[in-house]
Order: C-alpha cells, then sequence, then structure tokens
C-alpha cells in the first residue's frame, strides 16, 4: 500500500490552485491524501458560500479528505491579510497539538505566506515523519518587495523563521531555475554540503488544451477586433496598470483592439478606475472569475495570451503559472515581462516580449502581433503546445515525484 500524504496548504479546492489536481492525481495513484486547510475566501476576502467557521470543515473531495482549521478571512487591507496568516498559523498549532492523524509523510505546498508551512513542519515533527515543501514563493524577499516593508529587524526574523523551516523539510522542490539558484544560496538547504533544493515545475492541469472557438453568453463572436485575453488574478502583483495606458495608446494611433479579462482580485477595482480614466471603457471587457475547466473556451478567443507583473527582481524569478496554461492551449503569448517569462518565451518562439512597465513598448508588441501573417500566429500556437508537451508534462512531472515519494 502507498504511502499517507498530509498535504498542508492554506489555500485548497474550491480556491483554484495547482496543488488540487497534484492531489487528484496522487488519489489516481494510489495514495492517501488528507489536506489540512483554511476556509476557502480567495481572492475576494470572504468565505465561499456554504463555508463558516463552523459549516463545510470536514470534507470529502475526489477521494481525498479535507480539514479546514480556522482562520480570519483575508478581507481587503493589509491588516485583515496579517490576520489572515496569523490565524491559519494559530488554528494549525492546536490542531498539530491535539490531532489523532496519522500520516507518512508531510508535503507543503508553498505559496504566500510561508507562515503556512509551521504547521507543517510542526507535525512531521512531532510524528518525525519526513517533510517536504514545494517553494513557489521566496520569503524574505516576497514580503519586502511587495509590501515596500525595509525594517532590518522584522525581516530578519522571517528570514530566521525561513531557515526553520527550510531545515526541517528533507526536500524542497523549488518552481524555476532562478529559484533554486536562489534558495541554494541559504546554508539552511544543506545537509552535509548537499543541497536538497530540487527543480519541479508546475504543469497545466489536462483541461488546458487548445480548444475551437465556440459563442459564450458573454463574449460576442462578431467582434472583429484584435482580441488580447488576460486569465488569472487580477492583483497589484500582475502589473496591470499597464493595459488601459497601452489601450490609450493604440486608440490614439487609430489601432482596432480589445482587452479581455478573466478573473477578478484586489486590483479589480482599481483597474475599472484607470480605464475609465484613460476613457477606453469600449477597449475593455472585464468577464469576472469562471471555472478554470472554461478558461481554454475564453482563450480561443484570443488573438494572443497576455502575461505581465511588476518590476521587480523576485517577479522576474518566477515562472507565472499562467505561463503553463497558455502554452497547453496553444496560445501565441504576448508579455510586459523579464527573467525567466522572458526567457521561455525565447526558448519556446511562441510570443512576443516588451519591456517591464513600459505601455508604449506594449502598444508597439501588440501592433507587431496585428501585422503578423496568419502563418507565423499558427506557427506560434504549435510551438507553444511542443514547449509545454516537452518541459512542462504532467504525467512526466508527477513520474519523477512519484520516484520522490518512493525514495
Amino acid at each position: 500500500m502507498k504511502q499517507h500524504i498530509l498535504v498542508v496548504s492554506q489555500y485548497f479546492y474550491p480556491e483554484n490552485f495547482r496543488i488540487n489536481d497534484i492531489c487528484k492525481e496522487w488519489v489516481k495513484r494510489g495514495y492517501k491524501v488528507t489536506v489540512l486547510t483554511g476556509i476557502p475566501n480567495y481572492p475576494q476576502g470572504s468565505f465561499y458560500k456554504g463555508y463558516s467557521w463552523f459549516r463545510g470543515r470536514r470534507e470529502t473531495y475526489e477521494g481525498m479528505d479535507i480539514i479546514r482549521i480556522p482562520l480570519i478571512p483575508r478581507g481587503h487591507n493589509a491588516l485583515m491579510l496579517m490576520l489572515n496568516y496569523v490565524s491559519f498559523v494559530i488554528s494549525g498549532w492546536f490542531w498539530k497539538t491535539f490531532t489523532g492523524l496519522k500520516a507518512d509523510r508531510v508535503f507543503i505546498c508553498e505559496v504566500s505566506p510561508m507562515t503556512q508551512a509551521l504547521p507543517g513542519v510542526w507535525y512531521a515533527k512531532h510524528r518525525r515523519i519526513p517533510c517536504s515543501i514545494y517553494v513557489q514563493d521566496l520569503w524574505p524577499e516576497n514580503v519586502e518587495i511587495v509590501t515596500g516593508l525595509h525594517n532590518k529587524h522584522i525581516l530578519g526574523a522571517i528570514d530566521k523563521m525561513v531557515d526553520g523551516i527550510y531545515r526541517r523539510c528533507d526536500k524542497i522542490y523549488a518552481t524555476s531555475p532562478s529559484f533554486v539558484m536562489r534558495l541554494e544560496e541559504r546554508e539552511s538547504v544543506y545537509t552535509d554540503g548537499e543541497s536538497r533544493v530540487k527543480y519541479w515545475p508546475q504543469y497545466a492541469e489536462e483541461f488546458y488544451r487548445p480548444a475551437e472557438k465556440e459563442e459564450l453568453p458573454d463574449l460576442p463572436l462578431e467582434d472583429n477586433r484584435f482580441q488580447v485575453i488576460f486569465t488569472g488574478n487580477i492583483g497589484y502583483a500582475q502589473g496591470l496598470d499597464i493595459l488601459p495606458k497601452a489601450a490609450r495608446i493604440l486608440k490614439d494611433r487609430g489601432r482596432e483592439c480589445c482587452f479581455l479579462l478573466v478573473g477578478d482580485g484586489r486590483y479589480r477595482e482599481k483597474l475599472e478606475e484607470e480605464i475609465r480614466t484613460e476613457q477606453v471603457e469600449d477597449m475593455f471587457r472585464l468577464l469576472g472569475r469562471k471555472p478554470a475547466e472554461d478558461v481554454p473556451k475564453y482563450l480561443a478567443y484570443g488573438d494572443a495570451a497576455f502575461i505581465s507583473f511588476t518590476d521587480n527582481e523576485l517577479f522576474q524569478m518566477t515562472i507565472p503559472a499562467k505561463l503553463q496554461s497558455y502554452l497547453a492551449c496553444g496560445m501565441p503569448i504576448l508579455a510586459a515581462a523579464g527573467g525567466e517569462t522572458a526567457r521561455i518565451l525565447q526558448e519556446a518562439g511562441c510570443g512576443i516580449c516588451s519591456e517591464l512597465g513600459e505601455p508604449q513598448a506594449l502598444a508597439d508588441a501588440i501592433v507587431r502581433f496585428m501585422e503578423l501573417p496568419a502563418d507565423d500566429r499558427n506557427e506560434m500556437r504549435t510551438a507553444a503546445v511542443d514547449y509545454s508537451t516537452k518541459h512542462f508534462s504532467k504525467k512526466t512531472l508527477m513520474d519523477r515525484m512519484d520516484e520522490e515519494l518512493q525514495r
């Protein structure tokens, strides 16, 4: 019989994160999976319908058991977000102390905050079982860059916490080569001089495949403008303020273009304000959140799929999860990015990359896309799928993890 894996992730179904699919795949491969998570509230900041401190706390989903510990919803300001992070840790400590659950190993899925790893390492130490962590956000770098916090005492305390977590993990998996290099600068990731860090990129779920364009209730088929589509979280980190400015430039140049945004997040209200300020409302369709399984249908409307992020070192080291989705769906990709994203687009030959935070450069890149012959765009679509198959195959990556778990 295969192992019983305790997965610790503050975010889980019905919140849309890749760990959901990883757990489903483990169940299919014969593992027993229990997930320790919070009450779903991402990204809107309030509890999902049907969930509360007293409802939906235990659940069975796709063959796995879900345990939801109490937390404060993330709300819409920094104080609520901090309380959200802290409350998960406090609840996790009580759960670790009193639970009778007997797992064989712990797998921590770490997107921000890193603090969510603490219940996992505590439980693993208490049970004396192996503990692995999947690092998708670097701390304290994320705290310093995203929040602008530069207090050396606070950052120093976070750094010590992070080192303590890494020391208690027998395997550390990172989502990009740049993350591997940064992690290996830490003494805490070495045992007897050997690094415990391994590159294990994210993959796109199997439903991310090229789709035929079909009529959808909120999108007209007859719109013949050049369509740029963005899917995912509309947050401050995505650097989407570049879009209304680029749209204004295109409008002044008489270029017909439409921006489709599929998703929601903390930045949406501000983005809508910027769209009105630039007087380009007719060039945007904000379609809200959609089920992940429907995203390929919306991508089929796009002539190019858009990726951007704010200009900082951390995001340039990241491979955005939506990049794998776009590649698997065979999308030509338009990016205002650098670092890992720019590297992959260049290697794959499936898109055009403009400078970070430069609306004029983005507008020029869109015009270049508009003027590409249809054959060139089709070649980009083929190149995207080929690169996805070669580098981000779900089967290959899950087989590799299977070998890791069986050691």
